[in-house]
C-alpha cells in the first residue's frame, strides 16, 4: 500500500482550516462593526444625552422617553470591547448577554422614542435648533438623529446582515471546533441574542400592527366600528370589486383583520365632518369563510375573481390585477387558517 503524498492534507485538516478561515473572518468583521457601533452610540450619548442633561433643554422624563436605555447599551459596548480587541470572544460574548434585556427595553419603548422626537420637533424650538445645530457636526457625516435612534435594534437583528450581532455571533460559534474553550461560551450565547432577537422582532411587529390599527380607525367613522379595531391583527387593506347578482362591479374598501373582514364605502367628499373617511357597510367573521379562487390562476393579465361563502351571504369579489387579487387571496388564506 503506498504511502500518502507528503504534503497531502486530509479531508478532516482541511475541514479545520476552512473553520479557522471563517472564524477569523467573522470575528474581524463582529470588531470591526463593534467599533464603528460603539463610535455611533458614542456620539449620540456626547452630542445629545450629555448636552441635553446639562443644559436642561429637555425634562429627565422626555430625555428617559426619547432615549431610553442608550447609556447602558453603551456601556455594555465599552465593556465588550476589550474583550473582543484582546481576542477573548467567549468569555466577552458571555458576560455582555447579561445585558441583552437592554434591548428588549429599548424595542419595548421604540414607538415612544419615535413619538417623543416628532412632538419635540414639532413644539419644542429650543430642542429643535439644538438637534439641527448638532446633526451639523462633521462627526455625524450627515445624519441625523432619527437615523441613529434606531441603531442598537439594527445592531441586533436588522439591517445590514453583515453588521447583526445575531448573524456574527451564530457564525462565531459554528465555526469554532467544539474542542475549544471558547466553544461553550459562544454556543450559548448565540443562543442568547437569537432568543433576544426573536423577542425583540416580536415587540416591533406588535408595535407596527398597533400603528396600522390607529391609522384604520382613523379612517372609519360612525358607531358601528368604534373601538373595532382594538386588539386585532391587521393584515391588508385595499379597493375590491363587489359584483352583484345584478348590475355593473362596485369599488368598495376592504380592511382585513385575522378574524374579521370590514367592508365599507367612501363618505362623500363634501361632507362637513367625516370627509375622507369610510362608513363599515358590513363585518364578516373569517372564521366562517369559505374561500375559492373562480378565476385567476393562470397569472394572466384579465385579473381574477374570489368567491367568499358566510353563513348568511355569499360575496364575489373581483379585480383587474391578478398580482393585487393573489396578494388577497394569500391574506384571506392566512387569516382563515388563523382562525382554524
Amino acid at each position: 500500500m503506498g504511502t500518502p503524498y507528503p504534503g497531502a492534507r486530509c479531508p478532516l485538516q482541511e475541514q479545520r482550516a476552512r473553520w479557522e478561515r471563517k472564524r477569523a473572518c467573522t470575528a474581524r468583521e463582529l470588531l470591526e462593526t463593534e467599533r464603528r457601533y460603539q463610535e455611533q452610540l458614542g456620539l449620540v450619548a456626547t452630542y445629545f444625552l450629555g448636552i441635553l442633561r446639562a443644559k436642561g433643554t429637555l425634562r429627565l422624563p422626555e430625555r428617559q422617553a426619547l432615549f431610553g436605555p442608550w447609556e447602558l447599551i453603551y456601556g455594555a459596548s465599552q465593556d465588550l470591547l476589550p474583550y473582543l480587541e484582546g481576542g477573548h470572544w467567549g468569555q466577552g460574548l458571555e458576560r455582555f448577554c447579561s445585558h441583552l434585556e437592554l434591548y428588549t427595553q429599548f424595542a419595548a419603548n421604540a414607538e415612544k422614542s419615535r413619538i417623543t422626537l416628532q412632538k419635540q420637533l414639532k413644539k419644542n424650538k429650543r430642542f429643535r435648533r439644538f438637534v439641527q445645530l448638532q446633526e451639523g457636526r462633521p462627526q455625524f457625516s450627515g445624519l441625523q438623529l432619527q437615523d441613529l435612534l434606531p441603531l442598537p435594534l439594527q445592531r441586533l437583528q436588522q439591517l445590514p446582515p453583515d453588521s447583526r450581532y445575531e448573524n456574527l455571533v451564530v457564525a462565531l460559534a459554528e465555526n469554532t471546533g467544539p474542542n475549544s474553550p471558547d466553544h461553550q461560551q459562544l454556543t450559548r450565547a448565540a443562543r442568547l441574542i437569537s432568543e433576544t432577537a426573536q423577542r425583540v422582532n416580536a415587540i416591533g411587529q406588535r408595535q407596527k400592527n398597533e400603528q396600522h390599527l390607529q391609522r384604520v380607525q382613523a379612517l372609519l367613522s360612525g358607531r358601528q366600528v368604534k373601538g373595532i379595531t382594538s386588539g386585532r391583527w391587521f393584515l391588508r387593506q385595499g379597493w375590491l370589486l363587489v359584483v352583484p347578482p345584478r348590475g355593473e362591479p362596485r369599488p368598495r374598501m376592504f380592511f382585513l383583520f385575522t378574524d374579521l373582514l370590514l367592508r365599507a364605502k367612501p363618505r362623500p367628499p363634501l361632507h362637513l365632518l367625516q370627509s375622507g373617511t369610510f362608513a363599515c357597510q358590513a363585518l364578516y367573521p373569517m372564521a366562517q369563510c369559505q374561500l375559492h379562487r373562480v378565476f385567476g390562476h393562470s397569472g394572466g393579465a384579465c385579473g381574477g375573481l374570489l368567491s367568499l361563502t358566510f353563513p348568511h351571504e355569499k360575496l364575489l369579489l373581483m379585480s383587474t390585477d391578478q398580482e393585487e387579487l393573489s396578494r388577497w387571496y394569500h391574506s384571506l388564506t392566512l387569516a382563515i387558517s388563523s382562525q382554524n
